[in-house]
């Protein structure tokens, strides 16, 4: 039933055109979430809960408030008419703390060291995709100049902060705020590049979670420990790990390339200059999981190495969105038509 109404609150955002439905979205949404969230009965999780309601609820509000300024300017509650100054102000604001966008992010990486695994997982794809639609439905009207400012400082902050974490969760809630920050950059620009970004992003992002929920891996020290539970799991996080660094022959590359480009496009060489300077510095702490997963061996006794001949399963999606992490970068001349 939770699920179900996940799937309905966004989906319900994403199909309409009217401020209160896509509202009415939102917070079905966050309703069906915070359950799943605090089901565990532990404190950190009911934490995690109170801090994700109280941000949620905040820019829900937010949006609501935008709306109805919107509508007392101009008479009309539809979504692709918002073209009062004070509401797009606000409603970027509001979307950017619904995603996690700097500087709205510091509820993101609390509130999913709180969660399981597969909590965490749901936070940081599906959860994104209600605010990216109405980002990518009011995209005409919102400030280029404040999206920019805040993709910028998402990547760098992204970057930054994942630079001195030892917990994988924290880690992939900032390589979430570093590539919303990637989307955030050309969301005035080319939207579709938005929406193939988004998709690229989901896939890397459910592979990599994939992989440390079928290796129990909460901290690093975890991962140093995976090669025993499941070989392959080792190259799959290292190849996957790679592509959300952005490195050239795997997926990951393609929508930093696109966003580069347009960047340059449209003049603005600073801000790709700083946004290729980011993501070195998400590549950091991409490259040193990746040491201790797969190039180096941990001190181990005998049987753990055996681990592996004890526990064989294999979630079946991740045979589904591993190849398409590694793969799609040879269909980028068909997106450039």
């Amino acid at each position: 039933i939770l699920l179900s109404g996940l799937g309905t609150g966004t989906i319900l955002t994403m199909s309409s055109h009217h401020w209160l439905m896509a509202w009415m979205g939102l917070e079905i949404n966050t309703l069906a979430i915070v359950p799943i969230m605090s089901k565990q009965h532990h404190p950190r999780a009911t934490e995690a809960t109170t801090k994700y309601f109280l941000t949620q609820a905040a820019a829900s509000a937010l949006i609501l408030f935008s709306s109805t300024v919107n509508a007392w300017h101009t008479g009309t509650w539809d979504i692709t008419q918002m073209t009062t100054l004070t509401a797009t102000t606000l409603l970027t604001l509001a979307l950017a703390m619904k995603l996690g966008l700097a500087p709205m992010h510091f509820w993101l990486p609390e509130v999913l060291q709180g969660v399981t695994m597969t909590t965490a997982l749901i936070i940081t794809t599906w959860q994104k995709l209600a605010p990216m639609s109405l980002i990518y439905l009011t995209t005409h009207n919102l400030s280029p100049t404040v999206l920019l400012l805040m993709g910028i400082l998402s990547s760098l902050l992204g970057g930054w902060g994942g630079l001195n974490q030892t917990q994988t969760r924290k880690l992939m809630a900032y390589s979430s705020i570093a590539h919303l920050g990637w989307m955030a950059t050309i969301a005035t620009m080319l939207p579709n590049i938005l929406a193939f970004t988004l998709m690229i992003y989901i896939m890397m992002t459910t592979t990599m979670f994939l992989t440390l929920i079928l290796a129990n891996a909460k901290t690093l020290q975890d991962m140093s420990m995976s090669w025993t539970i499941s070989p392959p799991i080792t190259i799959i996080s290292l190849l996957t790990l790679l592509s959300l660094g952005g490195l050239p022959p795997l997926t990951g590359f393609t929508p930093k390339w696109f966003i580069l480009e347009e960047l340059t496009k449209q003049s603005l060489i600073l801000t790709a200059t700083i946004m290729a300077i980011s993501a070195l510095l998400s590549l950091f702490f991409y490259l040193r999981l990746t040491y201790t997963t797969s190039l180096t061996m941990a001190p181990n006794t005998t049987p753990t190495k055996y681990k592996w001949r004890f526990k064989m399963s294999s979630p079946s999606l991740l045979t589904t969105t591993t190849p398409m992490t590694f793969l799609l970068l040879p269909l980028t001349p068909l997106l450039t038509q």
